[in-house]
């Protein structure tokens, strides 16, 4: 049942979006027989969603949950605008990272792996992530 695991859908971008996150990750990973990764994505899903609702507010954003490999892949993509020196991006990409420390921690503990990176758009945005093996 993992095989087919593989969704997208747009948040509005409101602080209410972490919850929503949660509730279709765990509603997800239970229909596809992954119960064993729920507690761990949910509370990545949520990690994810709020840190982008703390650098990015009421922007829209992008979830992906997919099965691929044996691993579970959560991707976030939100709008946050591109900096304007390279300085400024690092300097963002730090305090993002730091405040990501639960979601570190929590992935850690479960032999996976996290990330974020700029979204590669015209207009800037971040793509952050958990990785979670079985």
């Amino acid at each position: 049942m993992a095989d087919n695991l593989s969704y997208s859908f747009a948040l509005p971008g409101g602080a209410f979006c972490a919850g929503l996150a949660r509730g279709a990750v765990g509603d997800l990973l239970t229909r596809h027989g992954l119960t064993e990764l729920r507690e761990t994505a949910v509370l990545a899903a949520s990690e994810l969603v709020g840190t982008a609702y703390r650098f990015t507010p009421d922007r829209e954003m992008l979830l992906r949950v997919h099965w691929q490999f044996d691993a579970l892949r959560i991707t976030l993509y939100d709008q946050h605008p591109a900096h304007r020196s390279a300085a400024k991006s690092e300097e963002c990409r730090e305090r993002r990272s730091e405040s990501m420390w639960l979601l570190a921690a929590a992935v850690d503990a479960h032999g996976g792996d996290w990330g974020l990176a700029p979204a590669l758009t015209p207009s800037g945005g971040c793509k952050a992530w958990a990785l979670l093996h079985r």
